[in-house]
């Protein structure tokens, strides 16, 4: 047993979910009804994440903050253009696809028991309210705006603080970051629940009625992963863009793609951040910042349901409106993380664009949980590798504006 342990404990993390991945599909489709137990593991692999996540990021960005040198430059300013360029590009792209290949949908049952956001405006209030909540009901509902504005606040209170003060949180966040290898040590078992439970839940039946939809929504999806992201990753560092997109999507994506949960994968970037070498000052904010405003899954997801819709009730969409729509999609996708349920609950105000009824538009959402199985795994997987995509992207070209030599690390 010592030297099983020990030659599994010899294989990457990478291969390790891989395995965990493919005994979970067997399991699923053979022995469904015996395997369910084996679903607390993903349960319990996810409540795990996201419990040490919001500790993670309270006192990673404080000691890093609180310890930051005067006259040491960040990359902040460089990672939140390519956030919001990258999520306004995505949008964009889903447009243009929309028209080139228009669904129409079989409108489902409207999802009753769910309220979308009135306008931007409450979005966007939703956002500012969440930054001046209550630090300890930030910790315990996940608000990562709220644990950034005062994990800063604390981080800058303590510039001045003596050294043992700053050795002692340096060691909290030293010794919560452990815990969190703990926690992905488990990543192979934790995948193989997750994929045992969504085969033997969802089953695929329920999807087929939605396959142009689905086609154009994932193809949008993995375009903006495979062409449009590895673009604007080489304009910034003018060199291969692929080892770096790969690395990014085979060691974050996977797991998000399972999770769902964008909270929940935030350990597993920030180790994947400390893996590339990336300044601890910067991706500690960058990251838990990405899953706020750099959404471009959703902008994918708010832009080909809405104008999904449009073609159903065949209306006449001009040029001006389209782009207008990719903005709107954009500024709302930045906005998904404030508003409980997601980029599906931002539809309705995209299609208010339109002037679609909001009855309608909750058809539209009904028709987004049903496919949701796929959507929302594509769009966590692209959403969370592209924070560590772009926090890379920034640190390499200052890198490359150095001098200093650019290697990445092939994924293995």
């Amino acid at each position: 047993m010592k030297n099983l342990i020990k030659k599994w404990n010899q294989i990457s993390l990478v291969k390790q979910i891989i395995v965990g991945l493919i005994i979970g599909i067997i399991l699923a489709v053979t022995i469904p009804e015996t395997a369910k137990p084996v679903v607390i593991l993903g349960s319990l692999f996810v409540g795990a994440l996201k419990a040490i996540a919001p500790v993670l990021v309270l006192f990673l960005v404080m000691s890093a903050i609180a310890q930051h040198k005067k006259g040491h430059q960040t990359n902040m300013k460089s990672i939140i253009i390519l956030y919001l360029l990258g999520t306004f590009l995505a949008g964009l792209f889903a447009v243009i696809v929309s028209f080139i290949f228009p669904v129409s949908i079989s409108l489902a049952k409207s999802a009753e028991d769910v309220t979308a956001p009135g306008g931007v405006v409450e979005v966007l209030k939703s956002l500012l309210l969440n930054v001046v909540d209550n630090p300890v009901k930030a910790i315990y509902n996940a608000n990562y705006i709220g644990i950034l504005a005062w994990a800063i606040i604390l981080g800058m209170a303590l510039k001045n603080a003596s050294d043992t003060t700053k050795t002692l949180i340096s060691n909290f966040s030293d010794a919560v970051s452990k815990m969190v290898t703990w926690v992905i040590k488990f990543a192979p078992f934790g995948i193989m629940g997750l994929v045992i439970d969504s085969i033997t839940t969802n089953g695929i039946d329920s999807l087929l009625s939605y396959g142009k939809l689905l086609a154009v929504l994932i193809g949008c999806m993995l375009f903006v992963a495979f062409v449009i992201n590895p673009i604007i990753v080489f304009v910034n560092i003018r060199q291969n863009p692929y080892p770096l997109v790969f690395k990014c999507l085979k060691e974050s994506a996977i797991t998000a793609f399972f999770t769902r949960s964008s909270a929940a994968n935030i350990p597993v970037n920030m180790r994947l951040c400390e893996d590339l070498r990336l300044d601890k000052d910067s991706y500690s904010v960058s990251i838990p910042l990405g899953a706020t405003i750099n959404m471009a899954g959703a902008a994918v997801t708010i832009s080909v349901l809405t104008l999904a819709a449009v073609h159903t009730l065949d209306i006449h969409v001009d040029i001006p409106t389209a782009i207008i729509l990719s903005l709107l999609s954009a500024v709302c996708a930045c906005g998904a993380s404030g508003v409980a349920g997601g980029s599906l609950l931002l539809i309705p105000l995209a299609c208010s664009l339109f002037g679609i009824p909001s009855d309608v538009a909750m058809q539209v959402v009904g028709v987004g949980f049903i496919i949701g199985v796929l959507q929302d795994s594509f769009e966590t997987a692209l959403n969370s590798s592209t924070y560590v995509l772009f926090t890379a992207t920034a640190e390499f070209k200052k890198w490359r504006k150095e001098g200093r030599k650019i290697t990445i690390q092939k994924a293995s």
